[in-house]
């Protein structure tokens, strides 16, 4: 068979954070893509569905099963291309790896390392650092999302210290002082002496909370949660019920004080996207989310999780990045390789591994044509049906409903075609120098 264009099957996760059962869209989309295969669990989670070639959850050739790694390292000038090859050395793995993640719960506060910390982490402890590469990540929003995103900008959280016991007893009366005192707040110019002195601070702030003792943890926390209830009008509407609802996600957990009060609560509606470098802190509230990051599974957590912990970790390597929560959000770019009916956003963020092309065909039998990118690609249908296929190759036209995944070869030239008034794709893409 050719493999310039063919339907994969994702494997899927069952994190305990998932949404239950048919509710989740990864359990929906994992379904409809391999009905005979996979039957929904009304009791579990499902958390994500894993689209590329990472050795944890390698996607499979949806007729036969051989692993899309397997493929991959087969043929890797065909199904990566030279450019790609000579660029991240590697002729076993995709660049990047696609999600879809489906949030009933928050997910852990973390951040994840750069190259040079990873292969360190990786070396000293492989069983909590599965791989030795970066993992710069990116979220577009399905339906409407909710999480954590960067640090609060620093007079906001100034402003929490002061107004706030149970905040300003963790921390200690002589840092708030000296926090207060010795911030710059305003217009900052970054890597400036200002932005190092203000990065500083905030880093000594989080690290006294994120090394509460556990025996005040409970203690403080329930405080805290309390007071929102006494003293509303101390955090507003918004903030308390945030805490609420993270106190019933993960009773007295440190996350409440290092969540709620300190990092960005960031609200992105369906279409919007967030870009987070690696060492970027952050956190998933709720939503179903489209993904993608660098080939990699390597996290490092800090609080609203059961799992490893690593806070020394993770208060040396943050960026400690403050700007305000709308700074943080990804503007779709024009795409001007395709044509025809509907419309493409393109979400390219700073790094070469991956961007994401999101096409909207908003009309029945609409036919979008996209030219060959010079890289691999993965394409997942989220909304309505229609085909795909090879321009000017009937015979290589598949259907296409929510959860169909396909991988598309560098440089083949593919048609969209619409059956549904709204046919939604996301395509990850890898094009060096694009």
């Amino acid at each position: 068979m050719s493999y310039r264009l063919f339907q994969i099957d994702a494997g899927f996760q069952n994190y305990e954070w998932g949404n239950i059962g048919s509710k989740s869209v990864v359990a929906q989309f994992a379904h409809n893509s391999n009905p005979s295969k996979i039957e929904i669990d009304p009791s579990l989670p499902y958390a994500e569905l894993w689209m590329g070639t990472h050795q944890s959850k390698a996607s499979v050739e949806h007729k036969t099963g051989t692993s899309l790694q397997e493929l991959v390292e087969k043929s890797p000038e065909e199904f990566l291309g030279a450019q790609v090859i000579n660029k991240f050395r590697s002729t076993r793995e995709i660049p990047f790896l696609l999600k879809v993640l489906s949030i009933g719960k928050v997910l852990s506060i973390q951040a994840h390392p750069d190259k040079e910390l990873a292969q360190k982490l990786h070396f000293r402890d492989p069983k909590n650092y599965p791989d030795d590469n970066h993992k710069p990540e990116m979220a577009l929003a399905v339906t409407e999302f909710e999480g954590f995103c960067g640090f609060k900008p620093l007079e906001e959280l100034d402003s929490l210290l002061q107004k706030i016991p149970e905040f300003r007893e963790i921390i200690g009366e002589e840092l708030v002082h000296m926090f207060h005192e010795n911030i710059f707040t305003g217009k900052v110019e970054m890597n400036s002496q200002e932005d190092h002195k203000n990065r500083k601070l905030l880093q000594q702030v989080f690290s006294k909370v994120m090394n509460l003792p556990d025996s005040r943890v409970y203690t403080s926390t329930k405080l805290l949660v309390k007071r929102t209830y006494d003293e509303p009008e101390l955090f507003g509407h918004d903030l308390c019920k945030l805490i609420q609802k993270m106190q019933s996600d993960f009773p007295y957990d440190i996350g409440l004080f290092c969540g709620c009060l300190m990092l960005n609560h960031c609200i992105l509606q369906p279409g919007e996207a967030m870009f987070l470098q690696a060492r970027d802190i952050h956190a998933y509230i709720r939503g179903d989310i489209v993904e993608c990051m660098a080939a990699s599974d390597n996290v490092v957590r800090a609080g609203f999780t059961p799992k490893f912990k690593d806070v020394d970790v993770l208060v040396d390597m943050l960026t400690y990045s403050y700007e305000d929560v709308e700074m943080q959000k990804m503007r779709p770019e024009i795409f001007t390789r395709s044509h025809g009916d509907g419309y493409d956003n393109l979400y390219d963020p700073p790094i070469e591994e991956f961007a994401v092309l999101q096409t909207i065909l908003n009309k029945k039998d609409g036919r979008r044509e996209v030219e060959g990118l010079r890289g691999p690609s993965i394409l997942i249908v989220t909304k309505g049906e229609g085909t795909i296929q090879i321009q000017d190759e009937n015979d290589s036209k598949l259907n296409c409903r929510p959860g169909f995944i396909f991988f598309i070869q560098p440089e083949v030239k593919i048609q969209l075609r619409s059956s549904s008034d709204d046919f939604v794709t996301y395509r990850a893409f890898c094009e060096v120098n694009h």
